[in-house]
């Protein structure tokens, strides 16, 4: 599976996850998201996105799903009405992440 943005092809797993996330910029982001049905990317979004790529760059994995909440102010609620595919799954595919352990 491959997404293009800016001629440029990104190699994205079966689940449509990035298999190369040094790839990952705002744009792709963007595409990625309306594949999500995501239309426009809120101020929280980013947020929530800007948290996931943040402790992806440090620590090479997605941070829990509490730590998302607490560093972003929101609750759970709000990021599954952001992300209805989920923090995992929806919030990390958008970050440009590969795709987390344990997500089906």
């Amino acid at each position: 599976m491959e997404l293009t943005v800016n001629n440029q092809k990104i190699e994205m797993d079966g689940d449509g996850f990035m298999l190369q996330p040094e790839l990952w910029n705002d744009e792709v982001a963007a595409c990625i998201a309306k594949a999500d049905d995501i239309e426009n990317l809120t101020e929280d979004h980013w947020k929530v996105i800007r948290i996931i790529r943040q402790n992806y760059e440090e620590k090479g994995l997605a941070p829990m799903v509490r730590v998302i909440c607490k560093e972003t102010g929101l609750k759970l609620k709000q990021i599954y009405e952001l992300f209805p595919l989920g923090p995992a799954r929806g919030a990390c595919r958008v970050a440009g992440l590969p795709k987390p352990e344990g997500c089906v």
